[in-house]
Protein backbone atom coordinates (compact mmCIF):
# COMPACT_ATOMS: atom_id res chain seq x y z
CA UNK A 1 0.00 0.00 0.00
CA UNK A 2 1.39 3.36 -0.99
CA UNK A 3 0.53 6.82 0.34
CA UNK A 4 0.47 10.04 -0.63
CA UNK A 5 0.91 13.19 2.03
CA UNK A 6 1.41 10.66 4.73
CA UNK A 7 -2.40 9.25 3.67
CA UNK A 8 -2.52 5.56 3.31
CA UNK A 9 -4.56 4.33 -0.52
CA UNK A 10 -6.89 2.68 1.44
CA UNK A 11 -8.65 -0.09 -0.62
CA UNK A 12 -12.61 0.22 -0.42
CA UNK A 13 -14.30 -2.43 1.22
CA UNK A 14 -16.77 -4.78 -0.91
CA UNK A 15 -20.15 -5.77 1.32
CA UNK A 16 -21.29 -9.00 -0.64
CA UNK A 17 -24.47 -9.80 0.78
CA UNK A 18 -25.61 -12.84 2.25
CA UNK A 19 -28.94 -14.74 2.91
CA UNK A 20 -28.53 -14.47 7.04
CA UNK A 21 -29.31 -17.15 9.46
CA UNK A 22 -30.71 -15.69 12.80
CA UNK A 23 -30.82 -18.12 15.94
CA UNK A 24 -33.70 -17.54 17.89
CA UNK A 25 -33.75 -15.36 21.26
CA UNK A 26 -33.06 -16.91 24.81
CA UNK A 27 -35.76 -19.36 25.53
CA UNK A 28 -36.67 -20.89 29.00
CA UNK A 29 -34.61 -23.76 28.14
CA UNK A 30 -32.03 -21.98 27.44
CA UNK A 31 -31.98 -20.11 30.80
CA UNK A 32 -32.24 -23.04 32.44
CA UNK A 33 -30.08 -25.58 31.01
CA UNK A 34 -26.80 -23.26 30.43
CA UNK A 35 -27.15 -22.82 34.38
CA UNK A 36 -27.20 -26.66 35.00
CA UNK A 37 -26.78 -28.20 31.79
CA UNK A 38 -29.45 -30.84 32.98
CA UNK A 39 -32.99 -30.71 30.71
CA UNK A 40 -35.39 -29.04 32.69
CA UNK A 41 -38.13 -30.57 31.14
CA UNK A 42 -39.70 -27.37 29.00
CA UNK A 43 -41.15 -28.67 25.79
CA UNK A 44 -41.90 -26.03 23.27
CA UNK A 45 -40.19 -23.60 25.58
CA UNK A 46 -40.91 -19.67 25.17
CA UNK A 47 -38.66 -16.70 24.95
CA UNK A 48 -37.13 -15.07 27.83
CA UNK A 49 -37.24 -11.54 28.72
CA UNK A 50 -33.91 -11.48 27.33
CA UNK A 51 -34.85 -13.08 24.09
CA UNK A 52 -37.31 -11.18 23.35
CA UNK A 53 -34.94 -8.17 23.93
CA UNK A 54 -32.50 -10.10 21.61
CA UNK A 55 -35.52 -10.73 19.01
CA UNK A 56 -36.26 -6.97 18.83
CA UNK A 57 -32.92 -6.02 18.91
CA UNK A 58 -31.96 -8.54 15.39
CA UNK A 59 -35.00 -6.96 14.00
CA UNK A 60 -34.64 -3.15 13.99
CA UNK A 61 -30.55 -4.04 12.62
CA UNK A 62 -31.89 -6.22 9.97
CA UNK A 63 -34.59 -4.23 9.16
CA UNK A 64 -32.07 -2.01 7.31
CA UNK A 65 -31.17 -4.64 4.83
CA UNK A 66 -34.22 -4.72 2.49
CA UNK A 67 -34.34 -8.24 3.34
CA UNK A 68 -37.86 -9.55 1.32
CA UNK A 69 -38.60 -13.26 3.09
CA UNK A 70 -38.72 -14.71 6.28
CA UNK A 71 -38.38 -17.89 6.75
CA UNK A 72 -38.84 -19.54 10.31
CA UNK A 73 -39.48 -22.69 12.18
CA UNK A 74 -42.03 -24.04 13.49
CA UNK A 75 -41.16 -24.12 17.46
CA UNK A 76 -42.71 -21.00 19.58
CA UNK A 77 -39.42 -19.73 20.50
CA UNK A 78 -38.11 -19.12 16.72
CA UNK A 79 -41.75 -18.06 16.30
CA UNK A 80 -41.37 -15.29 18.89
CA UNK A 81 -38.25 -13.98 17.56
CA UNK A 82 -39.27 -14.20 13.69
CA UNK A 83 -42.83 -11.63 15.13
CA UNK A 84 -40.63 -8.36 15.34
CA UNK A 85 -39.01 -8.57 12.12
CA UNK A 86 -42.76 -9.66 10.31
CA UNK A 87 -43.75 -6.41 11.69
CA UNK A 88 -40.63 -4.13 10.79
CA UNK A 89 -40.84 -5.57 7.67
CA UNK A 90 -44.47 -6.09 6.65
CA UNK A 91 -43.64 -9.35 5.30
CA UNK A 92 -45.29 -12.59 6.03
CA UNK A 93 -43.31 -15.59 7.72
CA UNK A 94 -42.84 -18.69 6.00
CA UNK A 95 -43.21 -21.41 8.31
CA UNK A 96 -40.73 -24.32 6.82
CA UNK A 97 -40.35 -27.81 9.27
CA UNK A 98 -36.71 -28.37 7.54
CA UNK A 99 -35.29 -25.23 9.76
CA UNK A 100 -36.35 -26.97 12.83
CA UNK A 101 -34.13 -27.85 15.65
CA UNK A 102 -32.23 -31.51 15.92
CA UNK A 103 -34.68 -33.27 18.50
CA UNK A 104 -32.75 -34.40 21.13
CA UNK A 105 -34.21 -32.42 24.28
CA UNK A 106 -37.59 -32.15 25.48
CA UNK A 107 -37.15 -28.30 23.94
CA UNK A 108 -37.90 -30.16 20.93
CA UNK A 109 -40.92 -31.41 22.13
CA UNK A 110 -42.87 -29.06 20.01
CA UNK A 111 -46.40 -27.63 19.65
CA UNK A 112 -49.10 -29.45 17.38
CA UNK A 113 -50.16 -27.94 14.27
CA UNK A 114 -53.85 -26.72 14.72
CA UNK A 115 -52.39 -25.00 17.80
CA UNK A 116 -49.82 -23.14 16.26
CA UNK A 117 -52.52 -21.74 13.76
CA UNK A 118 -54.81 -20.53 16.67
CA UNK A 119 -52.04 -19.09 18.62
CA UNK A 120 -50.23 -17.36 15.48
CA UNK A 121 -53.97 -16.95 13.36
CA UNK A 122 -51.33 -14.88 10.44
CA UNK A 123 -49.31 -17.73 9.65
CA UNK A 124 -49.78 -20.51 7.44
CA UNK A 125 -49.40 -23.46 8.78
CA UNK A 126 -50.90 -25.78 6.27
CA UNK A 127 -47.79 -26.94 4.84
CA UNK A 128 -47.03 -29.17 7.76
CA UNK A 129 -47.77 -32.12 9.48
CA UNK A 130 -50.21 -31.97 12.73
CA UNK A 131 -47.30 -33.55 14.55
CA UNK A 132 -43.95 -32.14 12.90
CA UNK A 133 -41.14 -33.02 14.94
CA UNK A 134 -39.63 -36.57 15.08
CA UNK A 135 -40.83 -39.26 17.92
CA UNK A 136 -37.28 -40.11 18.64
CA UNK A 137 -33.60 -38.36 19.59
CA UNK A 138 -32.54 -36.96 15.71
CA UNK A 139 -29.63 -38.52 14.34
CA UNK A 140 -26.71 -36.33 13.56
CA UNK A 141 -26.84 -37.83 9.80
CA UNK A 142 -30.27 -37.21 9.25
CA UNK A 143 -30.20 -33.29 10.61
CA UNK A 144 -27.31 -32.68 8.00
CA UNK A 145 -29.29 -34.73 5.05
CA UNK A 146 -32.22 -32.42 6.13
CA UNK A 147 -29.55 -29.03 6.24
CA UNK A 148 -28.55 -30.03 2.40
CA UNK A 149 -31.95 -30.43 1.43
CA UNK A 150 -32.95 -26.61 2.54
CA UNK A 151 -29.14 -25.54 1.11
CA UNK A 152 -29.86 -26.93 -2.52
CA UNK A 153 -33.63 -25.80 -2.17
CA UNK A 154 -31.92 -22.05 -1.34
CA UNK A 155 -29.38 -22.02 -3.88
CA UNK A 156 -31.86 -22.98 -6.70
CA UNK A 157 -33.69 -19.34 -5.58
CA UNK A 158 -32.22 -16.23 -7.90
CA UNK A 159 -33.31 -14.37 -4.85
CA UNK A 160 -31.71 -16.04 -2.28
CA UNK A 161 -29.62 -12.57 -0.87
CA UNK A 162 -33.39 -11.39 0.15
CA UNK A 163 -33.45 -13.82 2.74
CA UNK A 164 -33.19 -14.34 6.54
CA UNK A 165 -33.97 -17.66 8.16
CA UNK A 166 -34.94 -17.63 12.37
CA UNK A 167 -33.49 -20.92 13.16
CA UNK A 168 -31.36 -23.10 16.14
CA UNK A 169 -28.34 -23.69 16.87
CA UNK A 170 -28.03 -27.54 15.46
CA UNK A 171 -29.44 -26.42 12.29
CA UNK A 172 -26.94 -23.32 11.53
CA UNK A 173 -24.06 -25.67 12.94
CA UNK A 174 -25.01 -28.50 10.56
CA UNK A 175 -25.56 -26.16 7.71
CA UNK A 176 -21.94 -24.37 8.47
CA UNK A 177 -20.48 -25.70 10.85
CA UNK A 178 -20.28 -22.80 13.23
CA UNK A 179 -22.11 -22.10 16.64
CA UNK A 180 -24.00 -18.59 16.98
CA UNK A 181 -25.48 -17.52 20.73
CA UNK A 182 -29.29 -16.89 21.21
CA UNK A 183 -29.74 -13.62 18.73
CA UNK A 184 -27.11 -13.40 16.89
CA UNK A 185 -27.03 -14.12 12.98
CA UNK A 186 -24.15 -14.53 10.34
CA UNK A 187 -24.26 -14.52 6.78
CA UNK A 188 -24.49 -17.53 4.60
CA UNK A 189 -24.47 -18.66 0.78
CA UNK A 190 -25.82 -21.55 -0.28
CA UNK A 191 -24.06 -21.74 -3.03
CA UNK A 192 -21.01 -22.67 -1.41
CA UNK A 193 -20.14 -26.60 -0.60
CA UNK A 194 -21.07 -27.41 3.30
CA UNK A 195 -18.32 -27.93 5.85
CA UNK A 196 -16.25 -31.15 5.13
CA UNK A 197 -16.30 -31.41 8.95
CA UNK A 198 -18.55 -30.44 11.92
CA UNK A 199 -17.19 -30.71 15.64
CA UNK A 200 -20.29 -31.80 17.84
CA UNK A 201 -19.90 -30.40 21.24
CA UNK A 202 -20.37 -33.50 24.15
CA UNK A 203 -22.89 -32.58 26.82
Amino acid sequence: MTARCGIPNLMPMVYVRRMILLRHGQSEFNLHFGATRRDPGIPDPVLTELGHTQAETAASRLAERGLKRIIVSPYTRALQTAAPLVRHMGLAAQVNPLVRERYAFSCDIGSPRTELAMRWPDHDFSGIDEVWWPPVEEAEAALIARARLFQAEMAALPDWRDSVVVCHWGFIMGLTGQSVMNGEWISWDPTRPPPDRIDWPSY
